[in-house]
C-alpha cells in the first residue's frame, strides 16, 4: 500500500504537468482564434454598385479591358479660355488686406496676366503626358490612372506596388515629382534603390479625367471599393497604400475593407476624430504636462494654444467645407463657368493650407513653393474636364453621412501603418489618439517643414519617409 501511494502522486503529478500546460495552450489558443476572428469580422462589407447613367445592365460583363489613354487639347479650348480670360472682371481689394479676405484680387491680376500671356498649355500637356495613362470602366464608369514602372530593377529586387490617392482641390498631378523619386530612387540619391515601387494614381471619379458618378451616394466607401478592383485588375493581390486629404480616407476605408490585400498603409494626414471625456482631459493637461497625457513636445508644439489651431484656424479655413457638404452646385456652376474664379477658389487653399503665415503675403506666398505653371496645370485639370462640380459634390455625399467623417472609426485598423506629421498642416493628430483606431503605427515622423499638398511641396521629404516605413515593413 505504501509503494501504491507513493506511485498514486507520482501518476497524478505527471497528469497535471500535461493537462496544465495544456489547458493553458487551449484556452491561450482560443483566446488568440478569438481575438483575430474579431479582427476580421470587424472588417467594412465590400458590397457593390453602379454609378454609370441610368439602370444597371441585366446582362452582359462590364467591359475589363484597361485602355491607353492621352491627354490632349485643341485651338478651339484653348481660344475659348483665353476670351474669358480677356473678359475678367476686377474688383479692387481692401487695402491692407493681404490673404485675410481671400484670394488678393491685385495678386490675382497678375496671375491672370501670366495665365493669358505666358502660360503656354500645350507644353504642360506634354508633361501630363510624359507618364502612361490609362482607362478602365468600373461599376458603370470610366476610371482614369496613370501606372509608372520603374526603368531599372536591380537584380534580386521585388518591386512594391503602391498606390497613391490625392484629394480636393487637388489632383494626380500632384505627384508628378515624387513618382521618379519612388520609382528611379538611386537616380535621386535615395539609397540607392533598395526600396523601388510601381506607382498607381488614380483621379478620384469625378475629378479630373475619371468619369464622374450619375448616381446619388459616391463616397469614400464605394472609391475604395472601385480602387480595390482596380488594383486587382492590374493584377496585385497586395499592395501598399499613401493618402492626404480625401485619399488618406479612402485608402483608410480600403485597409478597412480588404486588409489582406494591403501590405501597408502611410498617411499624410489623420482623420480620427473622437470625442470622449478623456480627450478632453488629454487637451487640458497637456498644455501644462504633455507627457501625464501621453504627448510629446512635438505635438504639444504643434497643438497648442489649442484655440488658436483647432478651432478658430480650422473655422476660418473650412467655410468652403459647408458650402461644399450642403450645396456644391450652386457654387459649382459659378467656378465652372469662370477660369478666373476657379483658380482663385482653387489657389487660395494652395496658399493658406501649405503654410498658415502665408496670409499675411500680398501674394499669399504661393510662388515661394510652387511654380505658376505648376499652380495653373492643376487648375487647367479641373477646367478643361468641367469637373470642379463633381468634385465638389464629394463633401455631400460623404459628409451628408458622416457629418463628423469618424463613423467608421469602429473598425479598427490592423495593417502596418505609417504617418507622416507635417507641420503646416491644417489638423494634427498625436499618435497616442491616432492609435485609437491604427492599432499597428510601426512609424510616426514628425516632419521638418511641410503641408497639406505634402507630394506637391515636399516630394523629397515625403518619398523618404514612404520608404523608411515600406522598409520597416518588409523586414516584420
Amino acid at each position: 500500500e505504501s509503494i501504491l501511494s507513493r506511485i498514486r502522486p507520482f501518476e497524478y503529478s505527471q497528469k497535471n504537468a500535461v493537462l496544465v500546460p495544456a489547458a493553458a495552450l487551449g484556452v491561450g489558443g482560443m483566446l488568440l482564434y478569438w481575438l483575430r476572428s474579431g479582427r476580421k469580422i470587424k472588417t467594412i462589407e465590400m458590397g457593390d454598385g453602379w454609378w454609370g447613367s441610368g439602370e444597371r445592365p441585366l446582362k452582359g460583363k462590364e467591359d475589363e479591358s484597361i485602355r491607353p489613354f492621352k491627354i490632349e487639347t485643341s485651338d478651339k479650348e484653348i481660344e475659348d479660355l483665353h476670351r474669358r480670360l480677356d473678359h475678367f472682371r476686377f474688383t479692387p481689394h481692401v487695402e491692407g488686406a493681404a490673404f485675410h479676405y481671400g484670394f488678393n484680387s491685385s495678386y490675382l491680376r497678375k496671375v491672370v496676366a501670366y495665365w493669358r500671356n505666358q502660360f503656354d498649355w500645350r507644353k504642360q500637356v506634354e508633361v501630363l503626358n510624359k507618364y502612361p495613362h490609362f482607362h478602365t470602366t468600373i461599376e458603370g464608369i470610366d476610371i482614369h490612372f496613370i501606372h509608372v514602372k520603374p526603368s531599372y530593377v536591380p537584380h534580386g529586387r521585388a518591386v512594391q506596388p503602391l498606390l497613391m490617392v490625392h484629394g480636393w482641390p487637388g489632383s494626380f498631378y500632384e505627384f508628378y515629382k515624387i513618382i521618379p523619386l519612388l520609382t528611379e530612387p538611386a537616380r535621386h540619391g535615395l539609397n540607392e534603390g533598395d526600396v523601388v515601387f510601381e506607382v498607381i494614381c488614380p483621379s478620384i471619379p469625378g475629378y479630373g479625367f475619371s468619369e464622374a458618378p450619375h448616381q446619388k451616394g459616391f463616397d469614400s466607401i464605394a472609391t475604395a471599393r472601385i480602387f480595390h478592383k482596380l488594383m486587382n485588375r492590374l493584377g496585385f493581390k497586395e499592395y501598399y497604400l499613401q493618402g492626404g486629404d480625401w485619399g488618406s480616407r479612402i485608402t483608410t476605408n480600403m485597409a478597412q475593407m480588404l486588409p489582406q490585400s494591403v501590405k501597408g498603409l502611410h498617411l499624410n494626414i489623420v482623420f480620427t476624430g473622437r470625442q470622449s471625456l478623456g480627450r478632453l482631459i488629454c487637451i487640458m493637461l497637456g498644455a501644462y504636462v504633455p507627457w501625464l497625457v501621453g504627448l510629446s513636445r512635438e505635438d504639444a508644439r504643434l497643438f497648442y494654444p489649442f484655440m488658436q489651431k483647432n478651432v478658430y484656424d480650422v473655422l476660418r479655413e473650412s467655410g468652403y467645407l459647408h458650402i461644399q457638404a450642403t450645396k456644391p452646385d450652386t457654387a459649382g456652376c459659378g467656378l465652372n463657368d469662370s477660369p478666373v474664379g476657379l483658380a482663385a477658389y482653387i489657389l487660395e487653399k494652395f496658399s493658406t493650407w501649405t503654410d498658415k503665415s502665408f496670409l499675411d503675403k500680398d501674394d499669399g506666398g504661393l510662388e515661394s513653393k510652387y511654380s505658376l505653371d505648376e499652380l495653373l496645370t492643376n487648375v487647367m485639370i479641373y477646367w478643361v474636364t468641367s469637373s470642379i462640380v463633381s468634385s465638389m459634390r464629394y463633401y455631400k455625399e460623404n459628409i451628408s453621412k458622416d457629418p463628423n467623417l469618424n463613423a467608421y472609426n469602429r473598425y479598427g485598423i490592423y495593417v502596418p501603418t505609417g504617418i507622416a506629421a507635417f507641420p503646416q498642416e491644417i489638423l494634427h493628430m498625436p499618435r497616442v489618439w491616432a492609435k485609437d483606431v491604427l492599432k499597428n503605427i510601426i512609424s510616426y515622423s514628425y516632419m521638418p517643414r511641410g503641408g497639406h499638398f505634402a507630394a506637391f511641396e515636399e516630394p523629397k521629404l515625403l518619398a523618404q519617409d514612404i520608404m523608411q516605413f515600406v522598409r520597416k515593413v518588409e523586414q516584420l
